[in-house]
């Protein structure tokens, strides 16, 4: 059983719409693929050591223990099944678990989700071992599952949502409110971009620094609150044992005596009746804080009430760590007994936390003349603790429904004048149901990021939703919490329609964030550079506080490695499929590269924008579960769209009018005519009809997106395809004398679509062509490359790419120079270029007047500097209005004895003086 290849898919993914880790696993060495041939007894060890998968279901209704015990199931499913009870026994709420099988079965997909990233793969690493021990082991070598078991729990139990970090979440997707863990641990980003939020455990980015300061100086809080008259118990600060005992005799046995800054009980000793018992407690305060409190002890049960807001959202009566007795059983088994219960873990893993038999455990069952093997009556209640901290193994009974009035009052009072937005108020009171005017009840204790578990499901009484009444306060209904976001994809045009669509939102007012092939940009500023197309520059989007609106350019290269940085898109385009990168991450075929690249439309909400000219983007309109369905086409008598259209539903169309080409916006039984070809800048007066396309896209997302046909119009009308604005797009450069066109393109579409603008262009001299293809595709690929160029040009540079990616020297070049003189070159125009900054020179050094130069290069940024900084010999006419009146002559016949009129009026044809 061996693990060929890990994959962590952080979002949405080809497998599932949930986070999971991919196990690609060969299971071929193995002389069956099914539990059951390695016998029932398996099973049996496998559910013993978790105990867990025994109820969990299975896709087929029954329980997986049963399943397991027949043993019917591929030993890919008991893997994922394995790596998934790991992660649950640790606390971690994962869900999934799945196998999918290759061919006969010998190799799969072994799928499970995962919370933490760490403990995932440990969780897959650890059940391969543990699946191997259980069906091969080998003799002499026995693998220590139990402990192999409890080390990992342990390790895991750090890393994944405590309990009350998990009911905030959880609270979070109830309400739709998108979140993402920004640690290993509990800080959370709740909401993204300018509307986020964060929260770690109970603490939230609202909550007042100086608040929690003052909850945590118990001396400054009491206080605080007996100036306002709330009751409190006596108090004084010691700084000795000493002074401790004179301030417990000044104060009156029994007394309490704690640390100054503590929290969850630690160091505090209760009901303390004389001076040597205040002595021996003080360095037991001291070593938990910076200071010790010495207070007067209030009488009744320990009460934990919880504000959210200025409103009491739960209240509970806590038991410390306590069993009771059966008759029969020794403490030290009623403990092992009370353990076994599932509520029960390490820490804050579970909703209760293991009962321990340490010192402090021991010190107060002596106090009551106990031993660990003392047998108790039935129904006796033995303490092990003095305090009812959760975290100390206590229990707790809601009691929300039957406090009184006065102590509700009370509560929220005390945190609102200590100042917190989310606070606990630790009351002690022998009856809840009555005022505390009444029995004395005192406040003991506010605590600022306070625990909710023991609210959440409590031992006994109803659960309240906590986590709820904080996203309330977070979020109040109404208020956003996401912001629009944008997604596309395709094969070719994905970067420049994603700058159109950037252009166009900032134009409207908004802070974008984009991510891109060559950076993330926010407010049109480079963040970081390079290609960033994947989850994690989608996420630094999402977690950028200045950014309002998100423009995801998603590439098939991150959804393939780690999925989609985001669970939902507003609006979700695909481009268009075509060969690109086949061969490679797995994707061989032009319906695997589409199934990729689906996912975006696959997880858009609102509206999918597809090219119902290119088969595999219309398929893809079958798998969107998106309100809105808008297509894109360039050819007015597309049936389906025309179908479309008659139902009052969304498309983009180009049509042919008196004055040209021009986009036609139909919605809602509607026709609109959204602006002329030739007046979008990007297009080269229409010519470019890859970036008429692309426009059509940028449109019809923005206005799926809410804006309005004006703010689309002067967004198109201002994006052009300059190097500054568009790098590596077709960007034109005219100042030389002759035209020179830059472009990205490095697939046969790209290359294609360049070509057939060429081919639009009048060009009065030589076409000269620097042309590549990135060394890690196909030969094929290469070769088609070749052909779409073939017997356009005069003069053919073929060089390859700096980075050769696992090519030879040459090769590509070679490949496609065989190609063009197989497609009938003359070979005396082909030319071999060692390198691509000596073709881009060779082709400017080349070039003459009304010449044509096209440049395929991937260092676009020096390519762009050497076209820039290059001297040439022919130098331009200087007068611009004489360059413009030569180029009209030469685009329009002209009748003889007439010239062409150029001015504010307009143009015509005037006899010549």
């Amino acid at each position: 059983m061996k693990i060929l290849r890990t994959r962590v898919y952080v979002g949405p993914n080809i497998y599932d719409h949930e986070p999971l880790i991919r196990l690609a696993v060969d299971f071929s060495a193995h002389r069956d693929l099914t539990l059951r041939a390695y016998g029932r007894d398996v099973a049996e060890r496998l559910l013993e050591v978790l105990p867990g998968l025994e109820t969990r279901p299975h896709t087929d209704g029954r329980m997986l223990g049963d399943v397991l015990r027949e043993g019917d199931c591929h030993l890919g499913e008991v893997l994922a099944w394995i790596a998934l009870g790991l992660q649950r026994q640790a606390g971690a709420r994962c869900e999934l678990a799945r196998f999918e099988p290759k061919g006969d079965g010998q190799t799969g997909d072994v799928l499970f989700g995962y919370l933490s990233r760490s403990t995932g793969l440990e969780a897959g690493d650890l059940a391969r071992l543990i699946l191997l021990e259980l069906i091969d082991p080998i003799p002499g070598k026995p693998f220590p599952i139990r402990e192999e078991i409890a080390d990992y729990v342990s390790f895991a139990s750090r890393r994944v949502l405590g309990p009350s970090a998990q009911a905030l979440v959880e609270a979070a997707d109830r309400r739709d409110i998108p979140w993402l863990r920004l640690n290993e641990a509990s800080l959370i980003q709740l909401g993204q971009g300018k509307y986020q939020k964060r929260i770690e455990a109970a603490l939230t980015s609202e909550t007042s620094c100086i608040a929690v300061d003052i909850a945590k100086d118990k001396e400054a809080c009491t206080q605080l609150l007996s100036d306002l008259g709330l009751p409190v118990p006596e108090q004084i600060y010691a700084r000795d044992a000493e002074s401790a005992a004179r301030a417990a005799e000044t104060i009156g046995f029994p007394v309490v005596v704690k640390p100054s800054d503590g929290n969850h009980g630690r160091g505090v000793s209760v009901n303390l009746k004389n001076a040597d018992d205040v002595r021996e407690a003080f360095p037991i305060a001291a070593s938990n804080g910076s200071g010790v409190l010495v207070e007067s002890m209030i009488q009744g049960d320990d009460h934990r009430i919880l504000v959210v807001d200025g409103k009491l959202v739960a209240a509970a009566r806590r038991m410390p760590a306590h069993v009771t007795g059966d008759g029969h059983s020794t403490i030290r088994e009623l403990i092992e007994i009370e353990n076994r219960d599932p509520r029960r873990g390490v820490g804050h893993e579970n909703m209760l936390t293991r009962l321990e038999l340490g010192d402090r455990e021991l010190e107060v069952l002596a106090e009551k003349g106990y031993r660990p093997d003392s047998v108790p009556a039935e129904g006796e209640v033995v303490l092990l603790r003095k305090t009812a901290n959760l975290s100390t193994g206590g229990t707790a009974i809601d009691c929300t429904d039957t406090i009184h009035p006065d102590n509700q009052r009370m509560a929220e009072r005390a945190i609102k004048a200590v100042g917190l937005d989310i606070g606990g108020v630790d009351f002690l009171t022998t009856d809840i149901t009555r005022s505390y005017r009444e029995t004395g009840g005192a406040i003991c204790e506010i605590n600022a990021g306070p625990g909710i578990r023991m609210h959440i499901a409590p031992s006994e009484g109803e659960p309240r939703d906590v986590g709820g009444a904080v996203m309330d306060m977070l979020f109040p209904a109404g208020t956003p919490s996401r912001i629009p976001i944008a997604a596309l994809t395709g094969t070719n045009g994905k970067t420049t329609t994603a700058r159109m669509l950037a252009h166009i939102l900032k134009m409207a007012g908004f802070t974008v964030g984009q991510t891109s092939t060559d950076a993330v940009m926010i407010d049109g500023n480079v963040s970081v550079k390079g290609d960033m197309t994947g989850p994690t520059s989608a996420r630094m989007v999402l977690r950028d506080p200045d950014v309002d609106v998100a423009v995801m350019e998603t590439a098939r290269g991150g959804i393939v490695r780690a999925g989609l940085g985001y669970r939902y898109c507003d609006v979700g385009a695909v481009l268009n499929i075509s060969s690109d990168h086949l061969g490679l991450g797995e994707v061989e075929t032009l319906d695997e590269l589409a199934r990729v690249k689906r996912l975006v439309v696959e997880v858009a909400r609102d509206t999918a924008v597809l090219n119902a000219d290119n088969i595999y983007t219309l398929k893809m309109a079958a798998h969107t579960k998106a309100e809105n369905l808008c297509y894109i086409t360039r050819n007015p008598d597309n049936k389906i769209v025309r179908e479309h259209i008659k139902k009052g539903k969304r498309a983009l169309v180009l049509e042919q009018g008196v004055n040209g080409e021009q986009i036609m916006l139909y919605d809602r039984e509607g026709q609109t005519p959204l602006m002329w070809t030739h007046l979008i800048p990007a297009t080269l007066e229409g010519k470019a009809r890859h970036n008429v396309e692309n426009a059509m896209f940028a449109a019809a997302m923005a206005y799926s997106m809410g804006l309005s046909l004006d703010q689309i119009r002067s967004g198109l009308r201002t994006f052009n395809n300059s190097f500054y604005q568009s790098p590596g797009r077709m960007n034109v450069f005219d100042e030389h004398g002759f035209r020179v066109i830059l472009d990205y393109g490095h697939n046969e579409a790209a290359i294609q679509s360049m070509v057939n603008l060429v081919n639009q262009l009048d060009t009065k001299g030589k076409r000269i062509v620097c042309a590549t293809c990135p060394g890690d595709r196909r030969d094929e690929d290469i070769r088609a490359i070749a052909r779409a160029i073939a017997n356009q040009f005069d003069l053919y540079l073929c060089h390859t790419d700096d980075d050769l990616r696992g090519r030879a020297e040459g090769e590509v070049q070679q490949i496609m120079v065989d190609e063009l003189k197989k497609q009938g070159v003359d070979p005396t125009r082909i030319e071999v270029m060692k390198s691509e900054a000596e073709s881009v020179d060779e082709a400017l050094r080349r070039a003459g007047p009304d010449d044509l130069v096209l440049m395929f290069c991937a260092g676009v940024t020096r390519a762009w500097k050497q076209i820039v900084r290059f001297e040439p010999e022919h130098r331009p006419p200087a007068d611009p209005a004489e360059a413009e009146q030569k180029n009209l002559e030469a685009e329009i016949d002209v009748p003889e004895g007439y010239t062409i009129v150029s001015d504010d009026r307009g143009v015509w044809l005037a006899p010549r003086s």
